[in-house]
């Protein structure tokens, strides 16, 4: 089996790319300057040099806040780039592997979200990822689709790394207690994808480390394990103006998931602790 990773730069797909190196998978890992895949015809041109048997798209634009103006590169990447790669790999008979976000969900719900609930954004974000989902089901022959939600990893800056960032410099933290969802580590997201091609997986899955909390909370753990002695203050997400609303319950249901893998993810505060001594051995 040989692998394209794509986005490899990302806190997500730096692990792909460590769990394909560990299971001495045979891959190709490009950046975005190795390839735009916004440009289907650089696409095109590179898979016909550099067939593969699977391509696993971690390139997205994540930009949450941005995306309300940036809209259109939101939408190249998250969804004309989608395409591309969809359609690349058809034409090699590969699985196309995609991640997705709880963000295509409107967080009404008070309950956690399957793969039978109907995606409804509330931001031009959650709209990109959505069309990205959209060209996965409708270009892909074969695809595996995965929902995923508050990803944390060593690579990019991420919620963890902002608030211990913060906390260096500040005796007083705000962080908001209305948005709720489960934090998943990249490590163990890499791993179960992975697990998922080794066995032959098709369709859609929602895969995140099992539990929930609030950003508040997360905080509260995060903080209290590397010793801060500050004030940390609950706030709501209407005091942060955002210019892109983020649901406020967007908890999956990775309800099918387990039985595909043969497991669950660990729970939210394990991941969250070996990020952290992931990060001092590394230091």
């Amino acid at each position: 089996m040989r692998v394209l990773i794509t986005g490899v730069n990302g806190q997500l797909g730096q692990d792909i790319r460590k769990v394909c190196e560990q299971n001495s998978i045979d891959h190709i890992a490009t950046g975005s300057k190795e390839l735009n895949i916004s440009n289907v015809s650089e696409v095109q041109h590179f898979v016909k040099k550099n067939p593969v048997d699977v391509i696993i798209n971690c390139a997205a634009y994540n930009a949450v806040d941005l995306a309300e103006t940036e809209w259109k590169k939101a939408y190249r990447v998250n969804g004309l780039g989608v395409r591309n790669l969809a359609t690349a790999a058809n034409s090699l008979g590969a699985v196309f592997v995609h991640f997705s976000t709880d963000y295509v969900f409107d967080g009404k719900s008070r309950l956690p979200y399957t793969i039978a609930d109907l995606p409804r954004p509330i931001s031009r974000y959650g709209m990109s990822k959505l069309l990205g989902e959209t060209m996965t089901r409708d270009i892909a022959d074969t695809f595996i689709l995965i929902r995923t939600s508050w990803v944390f990893g060593k690579g990019n800056d991420n919620f963890p790394k902002k608030i211990m960032g913060w906390s260096k410099n500040k005796t007083e933290l705000k962080v908001v207690d209305d948005q709720v969802a489960s934090p998943t580590y990249t490590a163990d997201l890499a791993k179960a994808t992975l697990d998922l091609i080794l066995k032959n997986a098709r369709g859609m899955y929602h895969i995140t480390n099992s539990g929930y909390c609030s950003r508040y909370e997360w905080a509260e753990f995060l903080l209290a394990k590397v010793g801060w002695k500050g004030n940390l203050v609950r706030g709501s997400s209407d005091e942060f103006m955002s210019a892109a609303q983020r649901p406020a319950y967007s908890v999956l249901d990775n309800f099918g998931t387990p039985e595909c893998l043969g497991y669950s993810l660990p729970d939210w505060k394990d991941a969250t602790e070996r990020f952290l001594q992931d990060l001092e051995a590394v230091s």
